[in-house]
């Protein structure tokens, strides 16, 4: 059986689904997609451009006829993929571009042979547009704002809470220069998707804990709403000994190759001393990377960070379980 419903009966159960199949090329997939779904796709990259071609030079007709062809071919490598793992007491949803021929015509395959789906109207441009309106809303919770220098170990500490907004997980950046250590970061959109996602699964009822940011992490751009309620939730300046700070630098940046380490130095140039810069860039040559980690802290990231806020309350973080208990106390006693 195959059932079209709303995106918004799709949001309210996305939790329920066993498998969310996106139906989109490949490329379409890997520039964004709905949270914790499957590209298995009706048409791949080549093959959507060709029907698409031949929509437009020649007949729509003969764009079906060569898409369904492809389909069925694609439908049928699927099919070995999705069983066993998944039986006709899944709950399964599908969705492509905008919930037609692609999400309809693998629907029905699938349907056809013992799946229940749920096939979302208006695909992912109905998701998207939900997206972004739920994201122009403040969201609807108070926060407990991280703020503090470089190597406090607020992102730590979000590892270890409950009910958060950790911004530089989702961005895959950690916020600074050399921020982009680990790798690419995602796209706008698949940004947006996945915090819409984190905010929708938050508990309302209690304070919810986020890193203080500036409006952008990298080359993300955060939503005006949240930066806004990020701003004015309750803001808790967390600090720590500068030994335990070097200890954090080292081990976030441990895959820091030369290329990328020179790279960004040439980047803060303007902001460190030419004297502090080179024994930098000595200490890193000779691997003495506590040495590195130090001057960038006290030489560079100490000095450009600007506390714009005042905080409501500081905490040292010298002992990660101790702080930890501390702000799980503030958030229960709701002091917001």
């Amino acid at each position: 059986m195959i059932q079209t419903i709303p995106i918004e009966k799709f949001l309210d159960t996305f939790n329920g689904y066993d498998l969310i199949i996106d139906a989109r090329s490949p490329r379409e997939f890997g520039e964004s997609h709905i949270p914790n779904a499957k590209n298995f796709y009706a048409l791949n990259d080549e093959e959507h451009h060709e029907v698409g071609s031949v929509y437009k030079q020649k007949t729509p007709f003969e764009a079906r006829v060569l898409g369904a062809s492809y389909v069925c071919g694609n439908a049928a490598r699927h099919i070995h993929d999705i069983y066993p793992s998944f039986t006709p007491n899944s709950k399964i949803a599908i969705y492509c571009a905008r919930g037609g021929m692609r999400s309809s015509s693998l629907g029905i395959i699938l349907s056809s042979i013992g799946y229940p789906i749920d096939r979302v109207i208006g695909g992912y441009k109905a998701y998207r547009t939900y997206i972004t309106r739920s994201l122009d809303a403040p969201p609807a919770v108070n926060f407990i704002t991280l703020s503090g220098n470089t190597g406090c170990g607020k992102s730590d500490l979000l590892q270890e809470l409950e009910n958060v907004i950790d911004l530089e997980k989702m961005a895959n950046h950690y916020g600074s220069v050399f921020g982009d250590v680990n790798g690419e970061q995602p796209t706008q959109k698949e940004f947006q998707n996945r915090l819409a996602h984190a905010l929708f699964g938050l508990n309302p009822d209690q304070g919810a804990f986020i890193e203080a940011e500036s409006k952008r992490i990298g080359k993300i751009s955060l939503p005006g709403a949240l930066y806004k309620q990020m701003e004015k939730g309750f803001r808790i300046e967390i600090t720590a000994p500068i030994e335990q700070r070097i200890e954090r630098i080292m081990r976030m940046y441990d895959t820091m190759d030369e290329p990328f380490f020179s790279a960004r130095m040439e980047r803060i140039s303007p902001y460190i001393s030419r004297d502090d810069r080179a024994s930098a860039m000595a200490a890193f040559d000779n691997r003495e990377l506590d040495r590195v980690a130090e001057i960038l802290l006290t030489r560079y990231y100490d000095k450009v960070y600007k506390i714009t806020l005042k905080p409501d309350m500081t905490l040292c973080n010298d002992d990660l379980l101790k702080t930890v208990e501390s702000l799980k106390a503030l958030q229960s006693e709701q002091k917001i």
